[in-house]
């Protein structure tokens, strides 16, 4: 009967201690992950933990494409990808969008670009001041979007599913705009 149980003393000694820290209310000391998982598009910017919500309107104001970004991201990284998938046309944005390459991707699929420079840019573009001021579209559609509390605060913490709420809240916009129109 010894020897059945000869070379198991190692084993109860090392598993007796590590038992000793299961005695004590705190977090394990290894995770097996990083810490803070997956990217929920939470950023940190100076104001603290964010989210950018990048979107295309049509003439009316209305949503025609929505992204959501870290906070901290650069609003020119997240144009390509909002400009891919639509048809070429007359673009306005503001200053946050400016980028030469931005204004030739646009270019170069046949549109055109109405992006003012930033202030450091030697060489200033001009834009119209009748297409400029098209911009408060997009902040028109931003102001009624924050009417949405749940966007407005992001409770969601999984980005999937802020997306899925922002979308809802885009759909509410478009359905009450077709419902006023006559």
């Amino acid at each position: 009967m010894a020897e059945g149980l000869r070379g198991t003393g190692a084993a109860l000694a090392a598993f007796a201690a590590s038992d000793r820290q299961f005695h004590r209310s705190r977090p394990p000391a290894r995770r097996g992950r990083k810490k803070g998982g997956e990217d929920h598009a939470i950023g940190r910017s100076r104001g603290g933990l964010s989210t950018k919500i990048h979107a295309v309107v049509d003439q009316d104001g209305l949503p025609v494409k929505l992204l959501i970004t870290p906070g901290q991201a650069s609003d020119k990284t997240a144009a390509p990808v909002l400009l891919g998938a639509l048809p070429p046309g007359t673009v306005v944005a503001d200053r946050g969008y400016d980028s030469s390459a931005l204004v030739a991707l646009v270019r170069d699929r046949g549109g055109e670009a109405h992006i003012p420079t930033q202030s450091r840019v030697r060489i200033q573009r001009s834009v119209p001041a009748d297409l400029y001021r098209k911009r408060n579209l997009v902040e028109r559609f931003f102001c009624n979007l924050k009417q949405f509390r749940r966007i407005a605060t992001r409770f969601d913490k999984h980005a999937a599913t802020f997306m899925a709420a922002v979308a809802l809240a885009a759909s509410r916009i478009w359905l009450r705009a077709i419902e006023s129109s006559p």
